[in-house]
């Protein structure tokens, strides 16, 4: 189906050296749900390609880079795409939090500002412009001045090289790591070799904070290699329970690793750093909590947050992720995330942001087991009295999905030492006798139970 034009779908059908791509991608930044300009396509919908993508891509690029004031760089993507087994070039283009953005050329005016109405970029009047000026945000981590002024970058630099990206004397520049004052900014304290920013990782022994058992920090250098580091504990942290039936092998993680990497780091770079309070993360018996500092953007909403509208917080940081392959397309990360979670896992404050993820194991329960010798892979036997057939297994059934509706057939499985056949042949007959049913698709639904 034809997709048409609106306030956030724009279509072009070539790149031209006269088409004012600036004026459409100024509007997207000043609006409040940013956008998407698709080059190879017509006004019809109708889908053309293009001839030289490669090409292309660079010149949108260099031009959105050369000619829009605040700087855009980390609000935008580039990507190149296939429709109907035609290259497409698609533009993702964020809210930006320096409004009013305007064309270099002619500054802050009704020449060089413009914002979405309807599917058209149209200029805006003075009294606009000058109330979007009184409303910009001045304390992003980009404008506030380094504690040190003496840093180093060889952590940084050595990232780049394994992307066979090379910086150059300029980078500092390029990379927006300098204040107004051309001074080192925050930005540049938190990718240094050296800094004084340290993230932390605790686990606790129940599902209270009250028996700390294990206490890491990861920093005190680039952020890089912090997040790094992050990724790889967790990694560890996120264990596979296996458990072996006379009919079949069962894997199951703790937690899906594909949220749990996105949750990780939108926390990390969507971290408001200007108080000095980094993530932390925490693991407990039946969850883990990644919490962030700061709410939600003024801008956004619940919503709008939830669909995946992104409002980059710290753009510099997130152009920097992308360069080095630990951030995607911009607002990939919520719709990844509520694919194999509900929207409840996330709790949202004035002051803070916090995704909780269930086990869908008990963590420490696990970890007891190991300690006593239990080998990994052992069969569990059946509860007794509740062979796989018996009304008291669809009643445990029923338990684990009232306190868990993401649970997986796998891990009811191995929570009670069944078949999975025999779990899916209780679930048919529990949505038979009305019990249960399932709401959403089935990979990415739940289970809900019928009182």
């Amino acid at each position: 189906m034809k997709k048409q034009e609106s306030h956030r779908i724009e279509y072009k059908s070539e790149l031209t050296k006269h088409l004012d791509i600036e004026k459409e991608v100024i509007a997207f930044l000043n609006s409040k749900e940013g956008g998407v300009i698709y080059f190879g396509i017509n006004n019809n919908g109708d889908t053309l390609g293009i001839n030289d993508a490669d090409g292309d891509m660079l010149k949108i690029k260099d031009r959105i880079k050369n000619n829009i004031l605040p700087s855009a760089m980390g609000l935008f993507d580039v990507i190149l795409e296939e429709i109907e087994s035609k290259p497409i070039i698609k533009i993702n283009i964020a809210v930006g939090s320096e409004k009013p953005y305007f064309r270099t050329k002619y500054g802050m005016s009704q020449k060089g500002c413009f914002c979405r109405v309807g599917s058209a970029s149209e200029p805006m009047n003075q009294k606009m412009i000058d109330e979007l000026f009184s409303k910009r945000i001045r304390n992003s981590i980009g404008k506030i001045r380094s504690p040190r002024q003496s840093l180093s970058f060889e952590q940084l630099k050595i990232y780049y090289q394994e992307k066979r990206k090379q910086l150059n004397d300029n980078f500092k520049t390029n990379l927006e790591l300098l204040n107004a004052d051309n001074d080192l900014n925050y930005i540049a304290y938190l990718l240094a070799d050296e800094n004084s920013v340290s993230f932390k990782i605790a686990k606790y022994k129940s599902n209270t904070r009250v028996d700390l058992i294990e206490n890491n920090e990861y920093g005190y250098n680039s952020i890089i290699k912090a997040t790094k580091s992050i990724l790889e504990k967790i990694e560890i942290e996120n264990r596979t329970l296996t458990h072996i039936t006379s009919k079949e092998r069962i894997d199951q993680r703790l937690w899906n690793e594909v949220a749990l990497r996105e949750a990780i780091i939108n926390a990390i770079v969507h971290n408001d750093y200007t108080n000095e309070n980094p993530p932390k993360i925490e693991i407990f018996s039946d969850r883990i909590e990644i919490t962030s500092t700061g709410g939600l953007p003024e801008s956004l909403t619940h919503d709008e947050f939830f669909e995946g509208f992104s409002v980059p917080r710290n753009k510099e940081l997130i152009r920097i992720f992308k360069d080095l392959g630990l951030v995607e397309q911009l607002g990939s990360g919520i719709p990844r995330i509520l694919e194999s979670y509900k929207k409840d896992c996330f709790n949202f404050s004035d002051n803070f942001l916090r995704i909780v993820f269930p086990s869908f194991v008990d963590v420490t329960a696990q970890v007891t087991a190991q300690e006593k010798g239990s080998p990994e892979g052992s069969e569990k036997s059946s509860p007794k009295g509740s062979p796989e057939g018996s009304p008291k297994t669809s009643e445990q059934i029923l338990k684990l999905m009232l306190n868990n509706p993401q649970i997986t057939t796998v891990i009811i499985a191995v929570q009670l030492g069944i078949s999975k056949r025999a779990v899916i042949k209780h679930t048919n007959k529990l949505q038979e006798n009305g019990k249960l049913r399932r709401v959403g698709a089935t990979n990415g639904g739940y289970w809900e139970v019928v009182k």
